[in-house]
């Protein structure tokens, strides 16, 4: 007997629903109009948007009921429970079969869902599926691009090109398999700073991932997340936490992956130290810095080449402006 579906119902069953989560706390004056529209101006057409509003004190929930959008499911914490905690109830209450976990003060294209969903084939089975990047200010003027160059690799591959620079990791640039990311546990690491990468390291290796090498979301980098000295430690903690999981992921190379990885993550902290404004706070974190990572990059050679770019970028600079390049 031949059934028939109602054309709306097969779209839904060729295109599986995506859940865009936005958890937000106070920025009703800021980004999160540019965020919440980001998500509806999306050409997929199956997608959910839930916001939830971790007890601002602002008129965050004036500002989403302003929506009229039968897409949009909006949650209020009673009470704020802690940024991670606000990941994982966005996570909970998901109904696609894929999850981007969005921050408010981030953007995505408005084919970015519709050409994860397309190089996936609208399969429901892949771990990850992720895009190439770029980095904004807070005004959104263009601060750098980086396409994902990872390529059908191995998990090891994965962490040796993140270590080279070719493949961001960004929660914007990221959707994750809803069921897979609950089974792994959702976001979670030792300080809660890298648990977006753990998250996406253990989803790739369980359940295999999906690389876009097209430039398909922005990551705003601005004062309010670049870090503060208070943090350093809580970053260094986290890393090697990250470095664990990574060797623990790994079948091979093992311990490659940790000579590398304590130089990168060293000169990572290294350059969240370099914003310390107090020049003894600052070089008596350097040291802490350096003990933590084993002593495997010295912050002198950081500090130099640091200087060395500088100039370089210079240089460029005033060669670009006297040749009228």
């Amino acid at each position: 007997m031949l059934v028939l579906f109602p054309l709306e119902l097969m779209e839904h069953v060729k295109y599986p629903l995506v859940t865009i989560a936005i958890p937000t706390y106070n920025r009703a004056n800021g980004y999160l109009r540019n965020a919440i529209e980001c998500a509806l101006k999306q050409t997929y057409r199956n997608i959910e948007v839930i916001i939830s509003d971790n007890c601002s004190s602002d008129n965050t929930e004036e500002i989403v009921k302003s929506y009229a959008d039968p897409r949009i499911r909006y949650f209020r914490q009673s009470a704020n429970i802690g940024a991670n905690n606000n990941f994982n109830f966005c996570v909970e209450q998901a109904h696609g079969a894929y999850f981007l976990l969005f921050h408010d003060d981030d953007s995505i294209d408005a084919d970015f869902i519709e050409i994860c969903m397309k190089s996936a084939g609208y399969r429901t089975d892949i771990g990850l599926i992720r895009t190439g990047s770029r980095e904004i200010d807070g005004e959104g003027n263009i601060k750098s691009e980086c396409r994902n160059q990872a390529g059908y690799t191995s998990i090891e591959d994965l962490f040796f090109n993140w270590f080279a620079g070719k493949t961001p990791l960004y929660l914007c640039n990221s959707l994750f398999n809803t069921v897979g990311l609950r089974e792994v546990g959702g976001f979670g690491s030792k300080t809660n700073l890298y648990q977006d990468v753990v998250a996406e390291f253990r989803l790739a290796a369980k359940y295999g991932r999906l690389d876009v090498p097209d430039v398909k979301a922005s990551f705003r980098r601005h004062l309010s997340n670049i870090g503060s000295a208070a943090k350093v430690i809580d970053w260094c903690e986290d890393s090697l936490y990250l470095l664990d999981v990574m060797c623990d992921l790994a079948s091979e190379k093992k311990n490659l992956i940790r000579r590398q990885g304590l130089v990168y993550f060293c000169k990572k902290n290294y350059r969240l130290t370099s914003a310390i404004t107090s020049p003894r706070r600052r070089y008596v974190t350097y040291a802490r810095v350096y003990r933590k990572f084993g002593f495997r990059y010295s912050p002198i050679r950081f500090i130099i080449s640091r200087r060395g770019s500088r100039l370089r970028g210079f240089l460029r600079r005033r060669w670009k402006a006297l040749s009228g390049a």
